[in-house]
């Protein structure tokens, strides 16, 4: 049987307290310390006997195995977030795995609604190693769903008047309200009482991470569908296929796939053109065992195309075998682990500064000491401009991309 580390049960113990005096307890822990146990150890300690926990569809099987390995005997199910409408049974204690994913503001999404309806007077405990990586107006909504939450408000609008400095935005021709700044100040020593903390240097890790960028040399017809559609905003393949490009956000979308050699057509249908990266992602790491995160779904169609049976969306296939994985980033960002694979390769790269930094952590363990990480690029393509952003920790953004073509189309000029 499994023990926890000395810090999980130190964490566990005054999560406990937190818990019976506040009905809330927040463990923003950094990935890879071990939330999960931590969480399943706090609602031993606490007294549960029927505990609900919450998580992503990929990361139940590794939840429903800690709590085997380390031998709790209270009744535990677990479902993921999509499936908690159908979820019946009396529980007495409810673990939020990646709690984060209900900070959608001003409004909150469907599932925190159902949440908060079905349990808002149950006990909680919180996971996420990020709890407001974009905004802190991210907090609100993560409590709201509690009938304990420390915020008396009975609305994100209401809290806003107190806890937001809003400003106004132009969209277009529009002025609408800017509710992401949040007063971080003023939130945490609302919020501080709730929420415990530990990082990765505390637990004692020293993992370093290696981050290579590799650019490969997309097929011509590549660049000349793009080249195409920058300047008439349209391109149509001899099958009426048809690619738009007549807005900026479209243009973007667009560019985003093809540069990887995919697209999506306005009808709906999706294609590869071009399976150059595939192709060189399966000679440079032909030895190794490797884990891919892709970005479009007609990316996964090229690498199970090109790679055949070495590829599965299994992860317990993937530990168990010695086939690579290839998982969707946002899908596979958060609640699993990748240590399995030697090396992180990235297929393609995601907007999201979230979604960068969650992903990078994938392969981390105490014992690890170096996370190998390759970046597959195309060769004057948008993918090292979106990186270059989400390393300092900004969203990639259509303002930003309509700068790069300006800024692409006139060093083309000047050659």
């Amino acid at each position: 049987m499994k023990e926890l580390r000395p810090y999980q049960q130190e964490l566990s113990q005054r999560a406990v307290s937190v818990l019976k005096e506040l009905k809330i307890v927040y463990l923003a822990m950094s990935v890879r310390t071990g939330k999960t146990c931590t969480s399943l150890e706090t609602a031993k300690l606490y007294g549960a006997k029927n505990v609900l926990f919450l998580t992503k569809k990929k990361a139940i099987g590794s939840i429903e195995e800690d709590f085997s390995e380390f031998g709790y005997k209270f009744n535990l199910k677990v479902v993921n977030d999509e499936s908690l409408h159908k979820v019946k049974g009396d529980f007495d204690l409810v673990i939020h795995d990646e709690h984060h994913r209900f900070g959608a503001y001003p409004k909150p999404n469907k599932v925190a609604k159902i949440f908060k309806e079905k349990y808002g007077n149950l006990p909680m405990i919180f996971l996420s190693g990020t709890p407001s990586p974009e905004s802190h107006s991210q907090w609100f909504h993560q409590f709201w769903i509690s009938n304990n939450s420390p915020f008396k408000y009975p609305s994100f609008y209401k809290w806003a008047v107190d806890f937001v400095d809003v400003k106004d935005k132009r969209l277009g021709y529009a002025i609408v309200k800017d509710y992401s700044f949040g007063l971080e100040n003023k939130i945490k020593r609302v919020i501080n009482p709730y929420i415990l903390t530990f990082t990765q240097k505390e637990a004692g890790f020293t993992t370093s991470v290696n981050e290579t960028i590799l650019e490969v040399e997309m097929k011509p017809i590549t660049y000349q569908i793009i080249e195409r559609l920058k300047k008439d905003q349209f391109v149509k393949n001899p099958q009426g296929d048809l690619i738009l490009g007549d807005t900026g956000v479209k243009l973007m979308q667009k560019c985003h796939q093809l540069y990887s050699g995919t697209v999506k057509f306005e009808d709906g249908s999706r294609k590869v053109i071009d399976d150059s990266k595939a192709v060189f992602i399966k000679e440079k790491f032909s030895n190794d065992k490797i884990a891919i995160f892709y970005k479009f779904k007609a990316e996964i169609d090229c690498i199970k195309a090109t790679m055949g049976n070495k590829i599965t969306e299994d992860l317990e296939e993937f530990n168990s075998t010695d086939k690579w994985i290839a998982l969707q980033i946002v899908s596979g960002r958060e609640g699993i682990s990748l240590r399995a694979a030697k090396y992180l390769v990235y297929y393609n790269i995601d907007f999201s500064a979230v979604s960068y930094w969650q992903s990078r952590d994938r392969l981390t363990t105490m014992e690890r000491k170096e996370n190998d990480i390759y970046w597959i690029f195309s060769k004057r393509g948008i993918e090292k401009k979106i990186y270059k952003t989400v390393l300092d920790k900004r969203d990639y953004t259509l303002n930003i991309f309509k700068k790069d073509v300006r800024a692409s189309d006139t060093e083309k000029n000047n050659r």
